[in-house]
Order: C-alpha cells, then structure tokens, then sequence
C-alpha cells in the first residue's frame, strides 16, 4: 500500500462510526475506497460476498485461505471491520457469520453495474464551453499551482533560492501550511519545517494527498461538513481528465471548495461565477495507484516534449558510485530541492551536476531530512538508464547515505506498544508468533516473555479470543 492510501486510511479510520454511513451512500466513495485503501485478499473477501442474499459462516470464509496464510487473512478480516464494511452476527445455536454492511454494499454494486440515478460520478456539461481549455493546458495550470506551493516552501529553505515565475499562492494556502506544521512563521517570511521537508521530497500524489487531509482537519472550522468534504475528493478522483462538468448538483460545501481546490491546481474554473469546472490530472489521479507524476512528466519536466510517454521523461537524475549527481533539468524548483542535500557545482541550459557529500547529507539531516527521504527521492526519480539496473540506486552510495546520517544518531524512537505479563510460555509463543505474522513485531524478549508491537487493534483481537477460548476450558 503506497504512503499515499495508508494516511487516507488513517483518516478514515479516525471517523465516527455513524459518519462511515453517510459516506457510503455515494457510489463513487464506495468505488474510490474499496480500490484505494483494501488490500488484494480483502477485495476477493468484498467480491465474493457482494451479490450473495444471506450472511456466510465465519468457519466457512477462513477456510477459504490456507492455513499458513493466516496472518494476511487475518489482517484483511481486520481491516474491513475496522472500515465498517464487514460485520459479525451472532445467533443462538447458529455459528458466527459475516456479511457486508449496509449501504456500503448496495453502494458497491451500484457502482459496477451502473444502476440508480445518485449522479455520484459528476455531471459532464451538455453544452459545450467557449472557453474549454485542452489537457495540455490544464496541465500546465495544475503545474503552475503545484510547483507554487513547493516554491514557496522550498525557496524559505537557508541557503536555497527559486526564481522561477511560479503561481502566487494564496493566503488560505499559506495558512493551512502553517496550521499543518509544514512551515513556521509569518506568511512573508516562512521557515520550513521537518515536516515540510518531508513534504517536498515526497512524490506528487502523497503531497496532494498530505494537503487535503489538513484541508479535511480544516473543514469544520470553516463551517464545512467533513463528511460532504471527503466523499467530493473521492468523486473527484472517478472523474476524466478534460471533461467539464456541471456544478448545478453540488451541496453548498462542495461548491464552496472548488475555489480552495482551484488553488491546489486540483481542479479549473474560467470565472468565480462559471457554472462548470474542470478536473486537472492532480484530481483525476487522486484514486489511482498510478501517481500524479508518473502519470503527467511534465508536473517535473517542464521541457517535455509533445507525444513524449510519462515512462521515459519521470526520471532525470543519475548517480554514480563516486557520488557524482547529474540532474536533466532546467526546473528551477528541482535544483532548488536538490541544494538541500547535494552539493551542486556545474550548471548547464538543461543540465546541473554535483555530487552528494558527508557535509551535505550531514546539513540536510540537521533541517530534518532523513536519509530514507534522500534514498526514495532518488530512487523516485531516476533516470529511465538507472532503471535497467537493479537495484536502481547503487549499493555504494545507499549505505553512505544512511552512515553519514547515523554518524550522530545511535538511537531510533519507535512509537507503539509493550505487551508481558503472559502467564505461561506458550501463550507468549503463539502472540509473539501473530505478530510476527502480521507484520507488526518490532522487538521482543523471550527471557522476559515480552515484545513491542507498532499496532495494537489486532493483537488485542487475537488476546480477546484466545481469553475467550481458554474461559470454557478452565470453567
């Protein structure tokens, strides 16, 4: 699962209880979530269930999965409850049974069988638009927008300067940068965060995503439904890139939000008052496992040639075993994030080079950058020659990286939870074993029959039946 659909599922499972039943009335929420966020197992459990008439016995499901595989099918049992979709009876003298939740399935096969009338999906404008702008030309507008919002982060950087004609940004943009940790400061003279760092090595679709999430934090405290917010993001993501389409069955949020978004680069309007608006690629691509950067070069390569394939223009940085970095670009706003952990010395027309050093690593640290952040901003952006190699980075340069940052580091804080106190070893074995399988064991002691878990929803399923099952035995 990519960064991108773990912290919308982290939203999500942040919700309400009674705010997941209205969110699943919209087929196009339904659509987004279940291709977004549910594991592949987890999808085949949904599929088969869908268009059955009667719940299914638990006994009947799990035996559906091998049994060495049961800490992967315990794990997408687990996440569709956690998500509302699928719920536990339990009736007397009957076995446990599952079935899906309700309006979450209804929702579902309305979606792929393209039945009701819940215009979920947009409205497409019959009429068409004088001023209808080409895909070419919403790209550069997403572009100019995007590239605003990284210039103004990245330019507040010490020692680091973007002179490119970028879009202004708006104040209510500067303000959710700031309420959202990224930068600190005045709005005229903004200091990146950590955070913020973080943000703008990030890939195109887990930075769009970052920054609607802090915009969903938002929302109630400018009078806005969170819920008619997070189903309009979703719609937007079923939309085709090009299209216009009509405003006239949008709540009074969701219209309100097309000049925010329109900010983002998410989506174009011709006037404040037109009645249609158009998606942009950044929107298009929210529900996608494709990423807004693979899918459109140009978001980083503002020289793309017409007819040019994404696959062979995404990446423009090489790297050699001697730590020489040669960059293909003449983005001002690519240089400037390179300066903050390479030491440029050569610039060219379509062309920088430089080379990573141990003060450069050590200085980017210093402003909150990890190595793991260098390494996937790299790796992201390779070059399409470095990708016939395997692996794409070399090994050389990777493990420098890391030990030019640990120089100063020897401790590493994991956040989560500390399970003892089993009463025999065997109880202890069979915990410790699950969440090995599961994939959530980050340490343990067998001397001390204790270990450290990075979530603790499962195991305490796991705990709670394994109590469950031991009761009738001792009584």
């Amino acid at each position: 699962m990519s960064t991108s659909s773990m912290r919308s599922l982290e939203y999500l499972e942040s919700m309400p209880g009674m705010a997941f039943a209205r969110l699943y009335q919209q087929p196009s929420t339904v659509l987004a979530i279940f291709r977004r966020t549910l594991t592949h197992l987890a999808k085949t459990f949904v599929m088969a269930m869908l268009f059955l008439s009667h719940p299914i016995a638990v006994t009947d499901l799990e035996s559906w999965v091998r049994p060495n595989y049961r800490g992967e099918r315990d794990q997408a049992l687990n996440l569709l409850e956690r998500l509302k979709i699928l719920r536990t009876s339990t009736n007397p003298g009957k076995p446990r049974q599952y079935s899906l939740t309700q309006p979450f399935a209804g929702s579902l096969r309305d979606a792929l069988t393209g039945g009701g009338d819940h215009r979920s999906f947009g409205v497409p404008c019959n009429t068409p638009s004088r001023e209808k702008p080409t895909r070419e030309e919403l790209d550069t507008f997403a572009r100019n927008q995007w590239d605003g919002i990284l210039g103004y982060m990245v330019g507040s950087a010490e020692g680091v300067s973007v002179a490119a004609q970028v879009a202004s940004v708006s104040e209510g943009v500067k303000k959710l940068l700031r309420d959202g940790g990224l930068v600190a400061g005045k709005s005229k003279a903004p200091t990146i965060t950590q955070e913020g760092f973080a943000f703008v090595l990030q890939d195109v679709n887990a930075q769009v995503w970052t920054i609607l999430l802090l915009y969903l934090d938002a929302a109630a405290l400018m009078n806005m439904d969170p819920v008619d917010v997070l189903s309009f993001l979703f719609m937007l993501g079923s939309l085709e890139l090009g299209q216009d389409y009509s405003k006239a069955n949008l709540s009074p949020t969701q219209t309100q939000m097309l000049d925010d978004l329109a900010d983002f680069g998410l989506v174009y309007q011709t006037s404040h008052s037109s009645e249609r608006f158009f998606p942009t690629r950044l929107s298009t691509t929210l529900t996608s496992d494709a990423s807004a950067l693979s899918n459109s070069a140009n978001f980083f390569s503002p020289n793309l040639r017409s007819g040019e394939s994404s696959s062979e223009s995404s990446g423009f940085i090489l790297v050699e075993t001697n730590y020489r970095i040669y960059a293909y670009t003449s983005s001002p706003l690519q240089i400037a994030i390179l300066q903050l952990f390479c030491r440029l010395s050569t610039r060219y027309p379509n062309m920088v080079a430089g080379r990573i050093t141990r003060d450069s690593v050590r200085r980017a640290v210093g402003m909150g950058i990890t190595s793991d952040q260098i390494i996937s901003f790299l790796g992201t952006h390779a070059h399409p020659q470095m990708r016939k190699d395997h692996p794409v980075l070399p090994a050389t340069v990777v493990d420098q990286i890391k030990l030019w940052q640990i120089e100063n580091e020897r401790m590493k804080a994991t956040p989560g939870y500390l399970l003892n106190g089993f009463a025999t070893a065997q109880e202890y074995e069979g915990a410790c074993q699950y969440a090995r399988e599961i994939g959530v064991l980050a340490w343990n002691s067998d001397e001390r029959r204790a270990f450290f878990v990075t979530r603790i929803e499962q195991m305490s399923t796991y705990l709670k039946r394994g109590k469950q099952q031991q009761q009738p035995k001792a009584a």
